[in-house]
Formats: C-alpha cells, structure tokens, sequence
C-alpha cells in the first residue's frame, strides 16, 4: 500500500497517518485480528493499525538486535 506525500495510508475509506518520513514508500499490510492490522517495510514489522482508531502504534525498535555488534 502506497505512503501519500503527507505521510498517510488510506485503508476503508479512513486516512491513517504513518510518517512524511515514509511519503512514496510502499508498506505491507495484513489483517491480524478483527480490524486490526500490522504494517511492515521491508522484512521489518513497524506496528499496527487500530481501524477504529485511526491510529498506528508502533513496536518499539522494529529493527530489533537483527544488526550484528562489530567483533
């Protein structure tokens, strides 16, 4: 699903704002529950969306200890 420039997604008619840091990227997204929705980029998981709500809560550090600490 496609970031508009103003950092939103539209999904059912309702606008959720995302991130202008996201504006033109393209964003996974699949229904977990009833209404409720994860949002990823790339492989990372970055949160999901409330439709109720029109809200997005992230996970904290979607990028997670997947970095490898230098040896």
């Amino acid at each position: 699903m496609p970031v508009t420039n103003c950092g939103r997604i539209c999904m059912h008619r309702k606008k959720i704002n995302i991130s202008s840091v996201m504006a033109g990227q393209r964003l996974g997204i699949e229904e977990v529950d009833d209404g409720i929705w994860l949002v990823s980029f790339m492989q990372y998981d970055l949160g999901y969306i409330d439709l109720e709500q029109r809200t997005l809560q992230t996970i904290d550090n979607p990028f997670g200890t997947r970095l490898s600490p230098m040896s």
